[in-house]
């Protein structure tokens, strides 16, 4: 059971004060009253109520010097002005001096003081998650610049670290088969790939392609999978993110284009919903796009999207793709153009789509299509996934 708000009312009028507290009272509120501000201040220092509602002209002590002097020892109390109806200006002082609201007398309906009280109450909440979540992506920012000195003694090191985040290659969610093969052309890798149970329906994945191909590429992979951790935890608190695709990489591309990391990071994020035969999809500037095949037809999933981290005023957007009961999805990442004699991008398009024919296409048929047996000659990392349900023949 929730805890109730605990409202302190300073109010020189005893009709209006004993109105307030009853009907704040009946509404779940718990309820301090102070006849006037000295008194209010005593209450507020013992009690540390969760907001205070104060008159503006009381007798010892007026409400601005109320409001001052709770700002300056609570700044994150919110407290609300109550003034008389020809005392705009003094109102609007009190706004100037930290003030969250004011109302003005006489109040014929008490609604509108509930109303300003749960506005204020939310405004704080969400003041205090924010700051939650900053402190969150303080200890991140640690860990990630430990990480960071890790990588950068030792590439092998980072190497191994990369590996440890990767998930295992083969993986099976109900009736949805995961499965990925991931070719560095160096010790480290701009590439990265991920997925994981997000509730009993419910699965995320993403392809990552980070510009570069150097020690620093490496290390964005590590960033965009704690920040994706993150996310997943965070849904336990009631933030649904991680649910989001557009959300999830609009969330990345804040915090990357915040720390300022001279990268920016190609991205494919999507949450398949196995139960309602349902996918959401969002594209950061993720290239060659996604191919969808059923028994019947083969899709090209081309949403479009920019690069996450790169422009801070970068927007993305959802797709919704309804899935067939068998299916093969399949992403691979730009490195599958230097193993295509013509590189181009419409010949690699054609070269998958006249060689991927079934939804019960084995993993190693589909690596030998794209000939990532000669990954070794590669210059740019390589890296496929693959996305499948086979109601008829499992593999």
């Amino acid at each position: 059971m929730a805890a109730r708000n605990l409202i302190l009312t300073i109010e020189d009028d005893p009709i209006i004060r004993k109105s307030i507290v009853a009907y704040l009272g009946d509404s779940g509120y718990d309820m301090l009253e102070a006849l006037d501000g000295q008194h209010g201040l005593e209450l507020f220092r013992e009690k540390q109520p969760d907001l205070v509602l104060c008159d503006l002209r009381m007798p010892k002590m007026d409400g601005l010097d109320v409001l001052q002097e709770i700002t300056r020892v609570s700044p994150d109390t919110p407290v609300i002005i109550v003034s008389g109806a020809g005392m705009i200006d003094d109102a609007i002082q009190a706004l100037k001096r930290g003030a969250w609201d004011y109302l003005t007398k006489p109040i014929s309906d008490m609604q509108v003081v509930e109303l300003a009280i749960n506005r204020a109450i939310d405004k704080l909440r969400l003041i205090k998650e924010n700051r939650d979540y900053q402190l969150k992506l303080e200890h991140v920012n640690r860990d990630l610049s430990e990480a960071l000195v890790q990588l950068q003694a030792n590439q092998q090191a980072g190497r191994e670290l990369q590996a440890r985040l990767l998930p295992v290659e083969h993986q099976v969610f109900g009736d949805l088969v995961f499965r990925h093969r991931l070719y560095p052309a160096m010790q480290c890798s701009g590439d990265f790939v991920d997925y994981f149970a997000i509730d009993k329906d419910r699965i995320g994945f993403y392809m990552v392609d980070v510009s570069g191909h150097d020690i620093g590429s490496a290390f964005v992979t590590v960033i965009v999978k704690t920040l994706m951790s993150q996310m997943r935890d965070a849904l336990e608190d009631g933030d649904d993110t991680i649910l989001a695709p557009d959300r999830t990489l609009q969330r990345l591309n804040d915090e990357l284009f915040r720390q300022n990391l001279d990268k920016y990071v190609a991205m494919f994020y999507g949450v398949v919903d196995a139960a309602a035969s349902r996918m959401l999809i969002s594209n950061g500037g993720y290239y060659p796009h996604p191919l969808l095949f059923d028994d019947s037809r083969i899709r090209i999933l081309n949403s479009k999207g920019r690069p996450v981290g790169l422009f801070d005023d970068a927007r993305f957007i959802n797709s919704e793709i309804l899935l067939p009961l068998d299916f093969l999805l399949l992403l691979v990442s730009d490195g599958m153009f230097e193993l295509m004699p013509d590189r181009s991008n419409k010949k690699c398009y054609e070269h998958l789509l006249s060689n991927v024919n079934s939804t019960d296409m084995s993993f190693e048929e589909l690596i030998n299509v794209i000939g990532m047996e000669d990954a070794s000659r590669l210059t740019d990392d390589l890296t496929m996934l693959a996305v499948s349900r086979r109601t008829r023949n499992v593999q």
